[in-house]
């Protein structure tokens, strides 16, 4: 069984509004954003048959030619859920609870850049696009889903106005605007990081060591003694403009992870078991970087 994906060659259109009643009824939640990096055009679509009416599938091309990318965000929340799904067809799943109770859900992935229990802020990498799924056999998408805080799916709404259902090419519009929720009262210096290691890796990690990249910022190493889980992060000094960057992680014996491109504050994070194990680390940040040995092998 093969689920085809429909609309995926509709033209890049106008979202239309979503009317006084609904958009007085978003006016104390997020304004959600497309799970997308900025600048990015998807095709979306509600037709599969396993839809209910108001859940969208992505598409960034045919085939699996979406494997791999940059799932992000669509808001600022906490991680209840990064985990894989067995009976419900989800697979790999993160959902983001946000600050009016609402959530959102982001299924089939094909990899995951964060944990439960975690802060993000949108528009931050949560994972890649991929096609794992217990339940069905599909192409490779992103499943994405709105919900009320009662748990109902909603139509979705990005940059403030509702998708075009049944079927629409959305260009995103997350831009890196949104803040992780944060337990500090006092404003980051102008100009400067608003991102800690400890936000970007997720609540339960301590950083175990770092390394200075010139004056362009740092790349952290994390650890989680809970999961057993290394983490690293490529923190930038300052947030003006995007600059190529990068972090990875090696376990000795394994292939090295890396996550690397055109970011504002941060590359990774990237995570990997490395219990009693050795692992090498390191990143980047313009023409600077850092290539740790072989070492904390505790």
């Amino acid at each position: 069984m093969k689920i085809l994906l429909a609309g995926l060659c509709g033209a890049v259109v106008t979202l239309a509004g979503s009317g006084t009643a609904s958009a007085a009824a978003r006016a104390a939640g997020p304004t959600f954003q497309l799970p997308f990096p900025c600048g990015e055009t998807w095709a979306g679509s509600s037709n599969s048959y396993a839809h209910t009416g108001s859940e969208i599938d992505f598409n960034w091309g045919a085939g699996d030619a979406d494997l791999g990318k940059t799932v992000v965000a669509a808001a600022a929340g906490t991680v209840v859920t990064a985990a894989y799904q067995t009976s419900n067809g989800y697979g790999n799943l993160v959902k983001i609870r946000h600050s009016d109770g609402s959530t959102t859900l982001y299924a089939h992935l094909n990899s995951l850049s964060v944990s439960s229990g975690a802060s993000v802020a949108q528009g931050q990498k949560i994972g890649t696009v991929g096609k794992s799924s217990a339940k069905y056999s599909i192409v490779s998408h992103l499943h994405y889903e709105q919900r009320s805080p009662s748990g109902a799916i909603v139509r979705a709404s990005f940059n403030g106005s509702t998708f075009n259902y049944p079927n629409q090419s959305v260009t995103s519009r997350n831009c890196g605007g949104g803040t992780a929720p944060t337990t500090t009262t006092q404003p980051a210096p102008s100009g400067s990081n608003p991102y800690s290691a400890t936000q970007v890796c997720g609540p339960g990690y301590k950083q175990i060591d770092s390394a200075p990249l010139g004056s362009q910022g740092r790349v952290v190493l994390m650890y989680s003694s809970a999961t057993g889980q290394n983490c690293v992060t490529t923190l930038r000094a300052s947030g003006s403009g995007k600059v190529n960057a990068s972090a990875y992680l090696e376990v000795q014996g394994k292939a090295r992870q890396t996550d690397s491109g055109s970011y504002q504050y941060y590359a990774g994070p990237v995570r990997a078991k490395a219990a009693a194990t050795c692992v090498k680390w390191g990143g980047s940040i313009g023409s600077a970087k850092y290539d740790s040995p072989f070492g904390h092998c505790g």
